[in-house]
């Protein structure tokens, strides 16, 4: 299983990003895949996430500005790509993200729920 993010970089407060994942070889039709991210000195936290039946849950403080979905593999139930569109972003904001996945229900539960990570992308918002 490999997951592999882009889209990190560096952007004024109020700018977007759009965060991109790409999953290979988790042949899972019941699944949960999502974003987490990890500012220094903090611990990891859930951003967001979404499981096979394209049902989101967003971290509270996030949920309006950060917007999760996925593409699946083609004719398949598994996922593929996993994407974050991040607006008005905040300098708090500013974290390294990565992407995850796990059993369905690792949604709702804890970053140690999930299975597989990739290895982050930096994001850095400058005020």
């Amino acid at each position: 299983v490999q997951l592999v993010e882009s889209g990190g970089g560096s952007v004024q407060a109020g700018g977007s990003l759009r965060l991109s994942c790409e999953v290979s070889g988790y042949n899972y039709q019941l699944y949960c895949v999502g974003w987490f991210r990890q500012a220094p000195g903090k611990e990891r936290e859930e951003v967001a996430t979404i499981d096979n039946y394209d049902r989101t849950q967003y971290a509270r403080n996030l949920q309006g500005r950060f917007i999760i979905s996925q593409d699946k593999a083609k004719n398949t139930a598994y996922p593929k790509t996993l994407y974050l569109q991040m607006n008005a972003l905040k300098p708090e904001d500013s974290a390294t993200y990565y992407c995850a996945a796990g059993p369905s229900f690792a949604c709702g539960g804890s970053p140690g729920d999930m299975d597989y990570w990739g290895t982050g992308t930096l994001v850095t918002i400058s005020s």
